[in-house]
């Protein structure tokens, strides 16, 4: 791990909230030349600290209007059943995310949908029909406010 200053603290922080901001800019913001801030930036880069950018789609203008989390237990925990799961399950384009998790349910689940209705037939023809589930617990997402996370 590379240490990190306070300017590398802040650049983080500048990336965070917007990543698409030129080397130009963000020198501009910390004091820094156009070079520098390149150098800097890249250095975090090839470190792994930052790993890359994603692009951040607005669902509901897309038609997804519902987001559901959802807690899954699998009826068996042999490896086999495990990995048939993770396979399946990276199929459905309607499920954004897939943490294997330590507690009451062995995976967490982000999925999209159009409306509750559309969520319904995505459950009952597809996440329930996944090998070894077991048990699924539904918590539909009623706002979200993103955080950056922890810089330091």
């Amino acid at each position: 791990m590379i240490e990190l200053d306070t300017t590398d603290r802040h650049l983080l922080r500048e990336l965070a909230r917007d990543a698409t901001q030129s080397a130009s800019a963000l020198g501009r913001k910390l004091g820094l030349s156009q070079p520098a801030a390149w150098r800097r930036i890249r250095r975090l880069y090839d470190s792994g600290i930052i790993k890359g950018q994603r692009l951040d789609l607005d669902k509901e203008k897309l038609g997804f209007g519902v987001t559901v989390f959802l807690g899954v237990k699998l009826a068996t925990k042999a490896r086999g059943s495990t990995a048939d799961f993770e396979r399946a399950v990276a199929a459905i384009p309607e499920v954004q995310t897939v943490e294997h998790i330590l507690g009451l349910y062995d995976y967490r689940l982000r999925v999209v949908a159009r409306d509750i209705t559309d969520f319904e037939r995505v459950l009952r023809r597809r996440l329930m029909m996944l090998p070894g589930v077991g048990e699924i617990e539904a918590n539909v997402l009623l706002s979200e406010e993103r955080r950056p996370g922890p810089i330091g």
